[in-house]
């Protein structure tokens, strides 16, 4: 009898349903202000702000995980977890949006902020570990998972940074979160049917 192995469709499928959720509470935060004209939008700056970048910060991590489950052949119970923490970790983003915004960037707010980017790229790279790197995929070269690991680990040195230095510049700490996005908006893997063409 053979056994039959678990698809990762159905983790794909549902964390899309996380992500849209995320994303949903993320513009429910948003509040219009109470005057009738574009002068009362000005202080909502923080808001927009911080909203744009944790839009921003969703859309490369959902493109990023998108890429990555089309490397993974079988759900296994380590990647179902590993997702889950991942998915916490996302989670958290409306939340520290919500700060950041009310508080003005304030200083623990930004540097929580960058301490939740952090976590998700820690889980990010635990994710890629069950992905590809325990089922030792021959379609992902050794060089492109070196770089994967290199880019993810710099990545989490930069919010780490970005977290100590908003307790005395948070406007600093949220500039260099920005520029590390930008480094960010093209996926860390190829399509797989790219790398197998």
């Amino acid at each position: 009898m053979t056994t039959r192995k678990a698809s990762p469709d159905r983790v794909k499928a549902f964390s899309d349903g996380v992500f849209a959720v995320i994303i949903t509470v993320l513009v429910l935060e948003l509040r219009p202000p109470a005057a009738d004209s574009f002068r009362a939008l000005l202080p909502l700056w923080p808001t927009g702000l911080s909203y744009v970048v944790s839009y921003l910060f969703i859309a490369i991590v959902w493109v990023n995980h998108h890429h990555l489950f089309n490397y993974a052949d079988v759900a296994t119970p380590r990647l179902v977890w590993s997702n889950f923490a991942h998915l916490f970790s996302v989670s958290l983003l409306p939340f520290t949006t919500e700060w950041i915004a009310d508080t003005r960037l304030g200083d623990a707010p930004v540097a929580l902020y960058a301490a939740v980017f952090v976590l998700v790229n820690v889980t990010y790279l635990a994710l890629c570990w069950e992905a590809i790197d325990r089922p030792a995929h021959d379609d992902v070269p050794t060089q492109m998972r070196r770089m994967l690991r290199m880019r993810s680990v710099l990545t989490i040195g930069i919010f780490s940074a970005a977290a100590v230095i908003a307790l005395r510049w948070p406007v600093a700490a949220m500039a260099l979160i920005c520029l590390c996005l930008i480094g960010y908006l093209r996926p860390d893997l190829p399509d797989r049917k790219q790398v197998e063409d």
